[in-house]
This record gives C-alpha cells, structure tokens and sequence, in this order.
C-alpha cells in the first residue's frame, strides 16, 4: 500500500463501512496557533494532534529538539486518540506533509502499519472543494482494544552508528543554506554532519504542493547517492522533517530508510562531534 493517499481516496474512504481515523497534525516552526487554525478549518471528524506534547517527548540534549516519545506512552497516546490494531489511519498538515510525517513515522515505528499520509494536505482538500468543519474537537472515544507498541519497525541509527561508518549514505533534509552552514536560525552551531548529501525536503514536492512521481523522486535520490538496497539514514534539524524524506525514499521505490531522531540539534549538543561547513558550495 502506498504511504500517501490522495483527497479524491480519502473522500471514498470516509464514505465507507470502515472510514479511516483522520488526525490533524498542523504544526509548522515558529507556528503560534496551530489548534486554531485547526478549529477554525478542518476536515469533518478529523482530530488535532500536538506535535510538540504528543508526537515528541522529553529527553536529554543530546536527543534533539523534538526526542521521540517512549514507545509504550505513545502507544496509549494513539489508543487515546482511538487508535486500535486494526485501524486505519491518515495524517494530514497544511505544510505539504513535512509534519503529519512525523505521525506516519511513529506509527510505523511502533509496529502499526495502516497509515498514510494525505498528499497535498489541507490545500489539496481545500483545492478539491472537499467538505470543511470549524470548532473544537469533540470529545474523543479511545479505542476499545489498546494498541501494543512493537518499537523497531522503522529503522533507526545512532550517533554512533555515524561516527563509526555504519551509516553509507546520510541525507540532510534542511535548506541548503543551512546545511552550507551560511545561516542558522535555530540551533547554536551551523553547518552538517560531515559526509551528510543535502536533498532538501521541499524539493519532494510538486509546485501544487503535493509529492513528486516515483520516478522524479528516485532520480532524485539516485542522484545523492542513495543505492537500491543498501542502507540510507536521514536527519533534519529536530527530527520532523527528516521523517518526509524517509517518506519519500518509499515513494520512490527505495524502502524504510534509517531515522537519526536527534538530527542536527542532538548532534551539535556534544561539542566533540565533528561539523562540516561549506559555505562556496
């Protein structure tokens, strides 16, 4: 099954016997009020999901920004929600999916496999004329069997795993003038991990927003150096957006890739880890 979903399958979906659980992740950085802007416009039934209290959770520096939740708390977080084993899911954003990403992801990681991502997000639903709901949630039904959480179905790396080589081929999901090292708005030190290829995320995505053909995404990969069938691992500043090219690896063709949740600003809170700048690049 394809990790995307587009609005015209959604729409189906929702009108069948077993309609799929829609969770508003909106959350962008710097983003001041992304429960409004979810109460104010969302796709009827759908639920809003905290990025920052449920998809990430508490952690030592050197773990990032956004650390991933304990397995077994997000599990019960996602039961809350009314997430049980056989319930299909799909996440959606108005950010071209760079955070309903982070949801796919965990899912997956927990062992829960049946959730996509909506292609476009809210401004292809909005695009398509699809039905819109104001106001605040009502109140959520947990789901009647828990979901168990079996951590380790989405591959992860460590910084270790970096510094001794067992990574070959490492994406760096940020801007490129972050990755250069020329600017850096939110962590203390600018530049990469040294080794890292940069493929931005916002290249993943069409000019409407919604992901680039299979094809397109794997010539683009191909030409980073990601090679079918040998091991790739992504990071971006916190963790979030490197999820959306872990994404877009499976678009295209290349299977689950390699998380390293820390990403830039877990890297850079152990001053010893080498950094690389580039700024003539």
């Amino acid at each position: 099954m394809s990790p995307l979903i587009s609005v015209e399958e959604l729409l189906a979906d929702l009108e069948s016997d077993a309609p799929p659980l829609v969770l508003d992740v909106r959350w962008t950085l710097g983003a001041t009020d992304p429960r409004g802007d979810h109460e104010r416009a969302h796709i009827p039934g759908s639920l809003y999901v905290d990025l920052e209290t449920e998809l990430s959770g508490p952690g030592a520096p050197d773990a990032g920004r956004h650390p991933l939740p304990d397995p077994d708390t997000f599990a019960a977080t996602a039961t809350r929600w009314g997430v049980g084993p056989d319930t299909a899911v799909v996440a959606y954003d108005d950010c071209g999916g760079m955070s309903a990403a982070r949801l796919w992801w965990l899912l997956r990681w927990i062992g829960h496999e049946a959730v996509r991502v909506l292609d476009g997000g809210f401004a292809a639903w909005r695009a398509a004329g699809a039905p819109i709901e104001e106001g605040p949630d009502e109140e959520v039904v947990p789901a009647s069997t828990p979901l168990v959480a079996r951590p380790g179905s989405m591959p992860t790396v460590t910084a270790e795993d970096i510094l001794a080589g067992r990574v070959p081929v490492l994406l760096d999901a940020r801007a490129p003038e972050r990755f250069r090292g020329e600017v850096e708005p939110v962590d203390p030190v600018a530049g990469h991990i040294p080794g890292a290829r940069n493929v931005p995320t916002a290249g993943n995505l069409g000019d409407d927003g919604r992901f680039r053909s299979a094809d397109e995404l794997r010539a683009r990969f191909l030409a980073a150096g990601v090679v079918p069938g040998e091991p790739v691992a992504a990071y971006c500043g916190s963790g979030v957006t490197a999820t959306h090219e872990l994404l877009a690896l499976e678009v295209a063709g290349f299977g689950r890739g390699a998380l390293y949740a820390p990403s830039w600003s877990g890297w850079v809170a152990d001053p010893s880890r080498p950094v690389e700048r580039d700024v003539t690049a």
